[in-house]
């Protein structure tokens, strides 16, 4: 018995001294790493079914929260405290404790992203898998390194939770005002409420208010044949029956169905009538930095900082793009097609639930590709296979900006928007943008990488 205990606590004595002689090995955070984390926040927000607004703010403030650990390792970044409203420094890290600070904002990233999207335990299942293989690396580093990077998601969360968001929540719904010609009414074939009417609302990150950018009102309502009004909802209704003729083959058909990013298509089956999910116009230009970030070899912090100065032009772009839809509370076109010109006319994309000027994507695109711009330079070529995942094919550009007008055009071609809406939207984003980028100084060299053509 006295040889069997003696055998057993040799044993015990070499399996600890080889786990206290076994080597750790350094913990190498990469752009893969933080593209994954943002693969997974859009993948989880189209099975969640998150509307475009709602998803920019889930993309920018995991952004925000991981930059602002970069930028306080890394001098090449600034800070955005002082640049963007009410944020505060980051609590300062224990100097005593060895801290990878990538892996830190990687953590941060995931902690914030796992708080705003419904399936929590969709992003706990990347997390922990990254967690374990961290661990097994160096213990004393990853917890030192996640324990700074949930301090900082907390104080992140804090100042998120006062963007006035969850007072939306109990706001009232949209009045559908029914007695005005002009006023927008729901749409078939879920005839769906107006989302966000309280948009407007939400604190923005760079902007002075929702109103900064407030675009020229839309051309007055009129459906007489000689009027800008008529012309533009006419243009809507040949433009369509033009795209009928040719069929799906068409070129505009195309450019339509690739921009779509509508999640709330809903799709009826005799009695049934469900949802297709699809990625929205924020994830989209999302996809479009994840290209140029992987083509420019940009390294962990220099993608996360092209994440971060895009996801705020495009959840500034929701803000000023939402403030006018429910201002102008504009009729959309398929709505006096059906009622005036033909009862049986049906746009090319379906009609997404909310106002019609000024067009989101539009918005939206002009403030990103004006983002992205200042970031990779002008004349960027890409190969946009973002939609891939959905069915569509690659599309080819020469730059930000030409995607941005291929979008803003391709509402017009789904049937979805009025000209106007189009043409001012793209110029209400590039302004917003253009804002951005002279009031942001987020990094030394402004480039985050030599442009590759």
């Amino acid at each position: 018995m006295k040889k069997i205990l003696l055998l057993l606590t040799m044993t015990i004595t070499f399996i600890s001294c080889q786990e206290e002689t076994k080597p750790v090995e350094p913990i190498e955070i990469s752009a893969e790493d933080l593209h994954a984390s943002v693969d997974k926040v859009t993948e989880i927000m189209i099975h969640d079914i998150f509307s475009p607004p709602v998803a920019s703010r889930i993309f920018a403030y995991p952004n925000i929260a991981a930059y602002e650990i970069v930028a306080l390792d890394n001098e090449n970044y600034h800070s955005l405290v002082g640049q963007i409203t009410d944020l505060t420094p980051i609590p300062e890290p224990d100097t005593a404790k060895a801290i990878n600070y990538d892996l830190s904002a990687l953590v941060a990233h995931m902690e914030l992203s796992k708080r705003l999207i419904f399936s929590e335990d969709r992003m706990e299942a990347l997390r922990d898998s990254l967690y374990g293989v961290w661990e097994g690396k160096n213990p004393t580093v990853f917890k030192s390194s996640k324990d700074y990077g949930l301090l900082v998601a907390d104080h992140i969360g804090e100042w998120m939770n006062k963007d006035n968001y969850p007072q939306t929540r109990t706001m009232p719904k949209f009045t559908v005002d029914a007695d005005n010609p002009s006023r927008w009414q729901p749409t078939p074939p879920a005839y769906m409420d107006g989302i966000e009417p309280h948009w407007s609302k939400i604190r923005p990150f760079v902007i002075d208010s929702a109103a900064q950018f407030k675009p020229l009102p839309p051309p007055s309502f009129s459906m007489e044949t000689n009027s800008d009004f008529y012309k533009e909802l006419k243009e809507v209704y040949d433009v369509g029956k033009k795209i009928e003729e040719e069929g799906d083959e068409s070129e505009e058909i195309e450019i339509a169905k690739f921009w779509d990013c509508n999640p709330y298509v809903s799709v009826t089956r005799g009695h049934l009538m469900f949802a297709t999910k699809k990625i929205t116009p924020g994830a989209h230009w999302i996809g479009i930095t994840k290209i140029a970030a992987r083509k420019t070899n940009s390294d962990f912090d220099k993608t996360l900082f092209a994440y971060t100065k895009t996801s705020m032009a495009i959840a500034d772009g929701f803000i000023s793009c939402w403030d006018e839809k429910y201002r102008s509370n504009l009729i959309r076109p398929e709505t006096l097609i059906n009622q005036h010109i033909d009862d049986e006319w049906k746009p090319v994309l379906q009609t997404p639930p909310f106002p019609e000027y000024t067009s989101g994507h539009s918005v939206v695109s002009g403030a990103a590709s004006t983002a992205l711009t200042s970031i990779f330079g002008d004349g960027f070529s890409f190969d946009d296979d973002t939609e891939v995942p959905y069915g569509l094919p690659v599309r080819s550009f020469n730059s930000f900006h030409e995607a941005a007008e291929e979008a803003a055009i391709s509402r017009m071609y789904g049937g979805i928007h009025y000209r106007a809406a189009v043409e001012v939207g793209l110029k209400q984003g590039r302004d917003l943008g253009n804002f951005l980028v002279e009031k942001l100084h987020m990094n030394t060299d402004q480039r985050v990488a030599d442009n590759l053509h």
